[in-house]
């Protein structure tokens, strides 16, 4: 089944490669990973944080990667941030928690963040708006398809 992500992603030209997990699989990058046969960094978290000014932005770690509290701050630009509640990701992106898709449903002007040390790697598993349902791409494909601000949110030896 073609899913609007998949459709936006044939819209633009960029290759991707549609797999299926058993949607028993418990929620999780870890489990994704596993299911898979692919690496839990490779399996992407997508995060709907909020800043006290109302504004919300998309981050993006690999599955056993957590975002530096500074260094995300630095990158947003708001000293006041959370990460939004599930009836907020939902209003905000028209997607449940658990499979969130990082293309096709923002509005101009918003903004998505994707942890640099993504890049080193050969490809990224995204989700595609379905539990059971991942995107397998390109890092720098993610980055084109997503309009990614690209930051080192995880490595606190390294400037943002």
């Amino acid at each position: 089944m073609k899913l609007p992500p998949h459709e936006f992603l044939d819209k633009l030209g960029i290759p991707y490669q549609r797999l299926a997990f058993p949607v028993a699989t418990e929620k999780g990058a870890a489990n994704v990973a596993r299911a898979l046969g692919y690496e839990e960094r490779q399996m992407v978290k997508t995060l709907i944080f909020e800043t006290d000014r109302g504004e919300r932005g998309l981050v993006r770690v690999g599955g056993d990667q957590h975002a530096i509290s500074g260094h995300l701050k630095k990158a947003i630009g708001s000293r006041n941030i959370r990460m939004a509640s599930p009836a907020a990701v939902r209003e905000t992106t028209g997607y449940e928690v658990g499979s969130i898709p990082p293309f096709h449903w923002q509005p101009d002007g918003f903004r998505s963040f994707l942890e640099l040390s993504l890049m080193d790697e050969e490809v990224l598993g995204v989700g595609a708006g379905r539990w059971g349902s991942e995107i397998m791409i390109a890092p720098a494909d993610l980055v084109k398809a997503s309009q990614a601000i690209v930051v080192n949110l995880t490595d606190k030896s390294r400037p943002v």
